[in-house]
């Protein structure tokens, strides 16, 4: 019999890659008309690199630093220059040729394809896991908020794992040269978080297969196997050295690094301080967003708590028809409840819909871990449980408050929900494993009969005990219900709340009923084909249809169509208020603004126009948040005066001169601070203080403009000034700005300490300073700014950022990337002349086989071997 070409073998899964690709483009078809998501998060992104990028276009090369967010911060945080980062680049061009939107969800069902045809699964198989992946409705939500950079890391984490499978299982080459390359893209996905939570689940991959392998006498492999996985991941590694270097260094300056603050410390409310001196963020931050031990429900049943946090009712709802009795009008009741209605009743701030994994696809599931061969199920199970539980956050405080205090680096992240993206790749691929467990093992129903019963009682059931008793289990009240209906309704909002209660009942059986009767539908069709009522043509079909309509059924609610804008309106980020044109009108050099008509920790709107006070980022510099923590309340004005807030916009305050009738109420609006410092001044007196606490304890009442708080350890740089300092006639003005080049004229009618306006950053290492051209020192001033001795006389001091490492990770990235260039060519080469195929899943013979073999014993309980 003839041998199959290469093309042959390769035609399903071309035709299964392609079959995924459409699914996407059918999924988000407004973009083929040209629209896109306005999404929330990659709008902030993009106004705290405007600075940074309007700078590149004057000069042709982007600053190292902005003066947009937080009164300064390193811009390579927010938009950076890599300029060897070849491999990445490249994939990026591919990707980005494809539909936007549509091309994410693409590029993780691809990688996720690829992981399960490393795993040994067929064309139908690895489709099926992939849509799995790929559509679960936690990663759209995810994707409809604007979180991009977590579903790609999502997808490439799919396909380092596959490489890591091969490099254990032997095949050396071709899993180095994809541990290389998905490593280089997950870290240019540049979502750690999801990077840490993968490498856990790779750990206990490696523990569970390496112990598998000592057992079957195969310890050489393992051993080169973990040999590959070393080089090639350093290789990874190295292909973004430089982010990793600079982000090394920038995190011990945040807000997840250590702080030197003490529990003595005190905020303006008397309350101490939780830093503790400790490293990572705070428990409490850490842990806002945990997923409820009940709430694990939605796993199943995706409505058993309410869906999302806004919305998702209708006209037919308990609520509707409360709020028309009441005397609303149907209209505004219409769109109240299908668009603010707090349906969602856990215990989260809030949601944007929940983690459901797919009925049909948990079934499977369940039943793959009774037949499944090998140990590869005890990790499937394994790594889908630790992700749940990371999840589950504080409502497991036990296991979790312990890991986050001693696992290294897990108290650097925050939202630990966030895990429960990387629990769908789990159930997904042992989904997958199950289908293809059953097709190729072929067991009779009577070996299949218990795991069948059992896991259709684990899911079918419980979704039946919802659907009927579920009304009479919880309370379906929100611990902040009272409050959100408050806010809206009154004293009135205790009436309506009966109804929505009814609502999110309604809620929980609907979807209930429908989990079960996906589930009955999958496993009436399991139970067909080992009864061989069906063949294989029709059992994948079948149950692809329903794990397809199942996942985008429900997508749909939480993302769709309505959802989409043209590029005009997602381009148009924020429009500019009459006060941020008002202050566009100023062409002077340096100043920030303060913007409090926004939560301005929170939110890079003014950062879009100005350089600004406050700004969003998810890792602020330490010192700057414990300084509006435990400082900005109590001396709000001197703090803003010494920030160079030169103005501050608030809400329905006419501005100076303006005739008051023509001002919108309500309306933002500029107001002029005219006691602020500006970009630099000379001070009278220096308060030296001894640690960080006395320091922010100063700040509270420091009064900028004649004295300057430091701390003992820059003693020596102020040795010999005395401790009043006459300044009658010295002067300091900003004459260039560029955010990462900033330059002084100091005339100093005698030596003095001038502070500057501008952020303390790693000072007299990666900020240098010059004094007509030679170097000069500067030290901390006032918790968070810069400061430095200058002479008397007529002077030009310059201040340049630039941080040695990051030409040291120009160098590594690329030398790095040219090798891994290198490697994936010679194995492209050694592969195409070779037809190896890939290994089947395990080595070790099959529970079920063995079973057949006794069928009096149930296939449940396999022999230990």
């Amino acid at each position: 019999m003839n041998q199959p070409t290469r093309f042959q073998r390769l035609r399903p899964h071309l035709i299964a890659v392609l079959g995924l690709f459409v699914l996407a483009v059918i999924y988000f078809s407004p973009v083929l008309s040209g629209k896109t998501l306005s999404m929330a998060d990659v709008q902030q992104a993009t106004a705290s690199a405007r600075e940074v990028r309007e700078i590149a276009q004057q000069t042709g090369d982007k600053p190292l630093w902005t003066d947009a967010v937080f009164s300064g911060m390193p811009a390579y945080m927010i938009d950076f220059n890599y300029p060897y980062i070849f491999v990445y680049k490249a994939t990026m061009a591919v990707i980005n040729v494809l539909p936007n939107t549509a091309s994410v969800v693409f590029v993780v069902m691809l990688c996720a394809y690829i992981l399960l045809v490393v795993l040994g699964c067929n064309a139908w198989v690895s489709a099926l896991g992939a849509i799995a992946y790929g559509f679960g409705t936690f990663g759209i939500v995810s994707l409809e908020a604007g979180h991009i950079s977590k579903l790609f890391a999502m997808g490439y984490g799919a396909g380092l794992l596959a490489g890591i499978v091969l490099c254990l299982r032997g095949r050396y080459w071709l899993g180095a040269a994809l541990t290389g390359f998905f490593g280089c893209m997950e870290l240019g996905a540049n979502h750690i978080q999801i990077t840490y939570y993968l490498f856990l689940t790779i750990g206990l991959y490696v523990l569970i297969e390496g112990i598998a392998l000592v057992r079957a006498g195969k310890v050489r492999q393992l051993a080169l196997g973990l040999a590959t996985v070393a080089v090639v991941g350093l290789l990874a590694g190295g292909s973004f050295g430089k982010r990793l270097l600079v982000m090394n260094q920038y995190t011990k300056e945040t807000i997840r690094g250590t702080s030197e603050l003490t529990a003595k410390t005190t905020n303006p409310d008397g309350k101490a301080a939780t830093n503790e001196t400790k490293s990572g963020l705070d428990k409490e931050y850490a842990f806002n967003y945990s997923y409820g031990l009940g709430e694990t429900l939605t796993l199943l049943v995706p409505n058993a708590f309410g869906g999302a946090s806004g919305g998702g009712l209708s006209t037919d709802s308990e609520f509707y028809k409360a709020l028309v009795n009441r005397g609303l009008d149907p209209a505004s009741a219409k769109q109240f409840v299908e668009l603010g209605t707090p349906t969602y009743w856990g215990n989260q701030p809030m949601v944007g819909g929940p983690a459901y994994a797919g009925a049909a696809l948990l079934f499977l599931f369940a039943l793959g871990m009774f037949i499944i061969p090998g140990t590869i199920r005890w990790w499937l199970l394994g790594a889908a449980f630790l992700m749940v539980m990371l999840a589950w956050g504080k409502n497991f405080a036990a296991v979790n408050y312990f890991l986050f205090d001693y696992l290294p680096y897990l108290n650097k992240f925050r939202a630990m929900t966030m895990a429960l993206c990387l629990a769908q790749l789990f159930i997904g691929i042992g989904a997958a494993l199950t289908l293809q467990t059953l097709v190729t093992q072929k067991p009779t129903f009577a070996q299949l009969k218990q795991p069948l019963l059992i896991s259709f009682g684990l899911t079918g059931g419980l979704a039946l005990v919802l659907a009927v008793l579920g009304g009479s289990l919880f309370s379906f009240q929100a611990p902040n219900d009272t409050a959100i209906l408050g806010n809206y309704f009154g004293d009135a909002a205790k009436d309506f709340l009966p109804a929505l209660i009814s609502d999110r009942q309604g809620l929980l059986r609907a979807d209930a009923f429908r989990s079960l009767i996906l589930i009955l539908l999958v496993a009436g069709a399991v139970w067909a084909f080992v009864t061989n009522k069906i063949k294989p043509a029709v059992l994948y079909p079948v149950v692809l249809a329903v794990v397809v309509f199942d996942l985008l059924a429900v997508d749909k609610r939480f993302l769709n169509n309505a959802d989409f804008v043209s590029k005009t309106q997602a381009s148009q980020i924020f429009e500019p208020t009459p006060a941020d044109q008002q202050i566009l009108q100023d062409k002077s050099l340096g100043y920030r603004v303060f913007d409090q008509t926004i939560d301005f920790m929170n939110s890079n709107r003014t950062s879009y126009f100005h350089r600004s006070i406050g700004g969003y980022h998810a890792a602020k510099l330490r010192r700057y948040q414990e300084l509006i923590t435990y400082a900005f309340q109590p001396n709000t004005l001197n703090l803003l005066n010494m920030l160079n807030a030169k103005y501050i916009i608030r809400t329905g305050e006419p501005a100076p001169g303006a005739d008051p009738a023509q001002q919108q109420p309500g309306a933002p609006v500029a107001l002029p601070n005219p006691e602020v410092l500006g970009a630099a001044w000379f001070v009278s007196h220096v308060q030296p203080v001894d640690g960080a606490d006395a320091e922010i304890a100063a700040m509270q009442k420091l009064n900028p403009r004649d004295t300057a708080v430091v701390d003992k350890r820059f003693a020596e740089q102020l040795a010999g000034l005395p401790a009043t300092m006459d300044h009658t006639g010295s002067t300091v003005e900003l004459t260039n700005y560029r955010a990462d080049k900033l330059t002084y004229a100091v005339n100093a009618a005698r030596e003095g300490l001038v502070v500057f306006s501008e952020i303390y950053y790693r000072g007299n290492e990666d900020w240098q300073v010059t004094i007509d051209g030679k170097p000069a020192p500067h030290l901390r001033a006032n918790y968070v700014l810069r400061a430095m001795r200058v002479p008397a006389g007529k002077h030009t001091v310059e201040f340049r950022f630039d941080p040695p490492v990051a030409k040291t990770g120009d160098t590594i990235d690329l030398i790095c990337n040219i090798l891994l260039i290198g490697l994936i060519g010679f194995v492209a080469f050694r592969e195409g002349r070779g037809s190896r195929s890939v290994p089947a899943p395990q080595p070790e013979p099959a529970p079920v086989a063995e079973v057949r073999a006794e069928p009096t014993k149930p296939v449940s309980k396999p022999k230990r071997k």
